[in-house]
């Protein structure tokens, strides 16, 4: 039996963190004794050659020490990356007496990677770690099982934990454009009503006690002197801007529903893929947040993170609202660290997304004036509702269409075409009743700049 084997044999044996002898120890000297004692008896000299050198191989294994528990620690792994490959180091130490180690690391497979064999001279290892879809997920388990010589004595296995990331959804680069008809504030990058000291001229007004001197118009102010003709001084005019204002926003996502593309899927739920083959036939499942691969939750998840970043690189306030579990949402807040801590929520509004009888949002969460990103697939009634009476609230409302298009038809069902049919005409009248209704309706998988035209149109018809 080759060293492979005997290890593959210990490896399925699961007998546990300790060391213990394999059955290739126990096969070796009974059959080396065995040998050498049949081979005495019956003065067969040949028995005694090949057993001899079994029983001694085996015996030098056994005075051979080994003690201690080897460890393997995981180092320079992230909580929270992005969509590409990671770098990681794990940290080995095989013991006293240990030769080889089994470790399961990424590889060329699929999930968390084969086991490799290493010796035992290797103390650190650089594995490299790829996740090409946002959510949770199990990067790295570095089980593991150390043999002494010739594998006849071996450590485990040992289960190791799970070490896992949150890829966080990515993060498109809008141009600035989608931007609310009013801002709130004192002070941001968009114009508002009331005068302030931008560089956007509001008006020009007489001269009033308290203007400052600097904003006095020379210009305007002697050619309403000559029209005039006073001759008693100059009608001293003043030149009067608008003020630059922040604004809030809030996204709301409905985590209700998740559909694909094809409409035979939309019974059925979403679940992760049991991924990783290893030695033997053990394998993992590895957990992760179970969202449909371009299906709407993912398309809306990716299109608030980009919102999201574009508002809060503008300066204004971004919050995050959950249709479908309103405890999940995040308060408004500015900056980088706003652009995280929503980043994160919405992996977690992701993984415990599912069916709601009625999408909630809240009054305290829609602050007055704010704009609200409805981002849905819009396959009921009760979210078309919610949009309305958020605009009739005097809020500007637009309703970001994540539905998959195409959809396709179910080709197991003869119904499948009519299906599809009936499910495009109620989508479209829904989407019809919100522009009636003063929403801008916006498809996401358009090309952005048809959204961000559709953004502005709706901007200048608010007003």
């Amino acid at each position: 039996m080759s060293r492979v084997e005997r290890l593959r044999e210990a490896f399925t044996g699961g007998r546990g963190a300790r060391w213990h002898p394999t059955d290739a120890l126990v096969r070796g000297l009974v059959l080396g004794v065995g040998m050498v004692v049949v081979g005495g008896l019956l003065h067969r000299v040949e028995l005694v050659l090949f057993g001899a050198p079994l029983l001694i191989s085996t015996l030098l294994a056994l005075v051979t020490p080994v003690a201690g528990a080897p460890r393997v620690r995981v180092r320079g792994l992230p909580r929270t990356g992005e969509i590409g490959a990671a770098k990681s180091v794990v940290e080995v130490d095989p013991a006293v007496g240990g030769e080889v180690m089994a470790i399961r690391l990424p590889g060329v497979g699929q999930g968390v990677g084969p086991v490799h064999l290493l010796p035992a001279s290797a103390r650190e290892i650089e594995v490299v770690l790829r996740r090409d879809a946002w959510g949770e997920g199990v990067d790295l388990r570095p089980d593991h099982l150390v043999a002494g010589p010739d594998a006849l004595l071996v450590h485990g296995p040992v289960t190791a934990p799970e070490r896992g990331r949150v890829i966080l959804p990515p993060v498109e680069a809008l141009p600035a454009g989608l931007l609310p008809a009013r801002a709130v504030g004192l002070v941001g990058a968009h114009r508002a009503r009331r005068p302030g000291d931008s560089v956007e001229l509001r008006d020009i007004r007489a001269f009033q006690p308290g203007d400052r001197l600097r904003r006095i118009d020379w210009r305007v102010s002697l050619r309403a002197s000559a029209m005039a003709g006073s001759a008693e001084g100059t009608n001293l005019h003043v030149r009067e801007h608008h003020a630059e204002a922040d604004a809030d926003v809030v996204l709301a996502l409905d985590t209700r529903q998740d559909v694909g593309a094809a409409l035979g899927e939309w019974a059925t739920p979403s679940r992760a893929t049991t991924v990783g083959r290893s030695l033997g036939e053990w394998s993992l499942a590895a957990r992760g947040t179970t969202v449909r691969q371009g299906g709407s939750l993912d398309l809306a998840v990716r299109a608030a993170a980009s919102l999201a970043a574009g508002y809060l690189r503008q300066g204004d306030r971004v919050s995050l609202a959950d249709l479908g579990r309103p405890q999940l949402g995040a308060r408004a807040g500015v900056g980088r660290r706003q652009l995280l801590r929503l980043r994160n929520q919405l992996v977690v509004c992701a993984r415990s997304a599912g069916w709601g009888q009625r999408p909630v949002l809240r009054p305290e969460q829609v602050p007055h004036g704010a704009l609200v990103v409805v981002l849905s697939p819009f396959l009921d009634a009760e979210v078309v509702e919610l949009a309305v009476h958020a605009a009739r609230r005097g809020n500007l409302v637009l309703a970001v269409d994540v539905l998959p298009d195409p959809l396709v038809a179910d080709p197991e069902t003869p119904w499948g075409e009519s299906a599809l049919k009936v499910i495009r005409l109620e989508h479209d009248v829904r989407l019809e009743a919100m522009r009636q209704h003063g929403v801008a309706v916006l498809t996401w998988g358009a090309p952005i700049a048809g959204v961000l035209r559709g953004a502005r149109a709706a901007r200048r018809v608010s007003r």
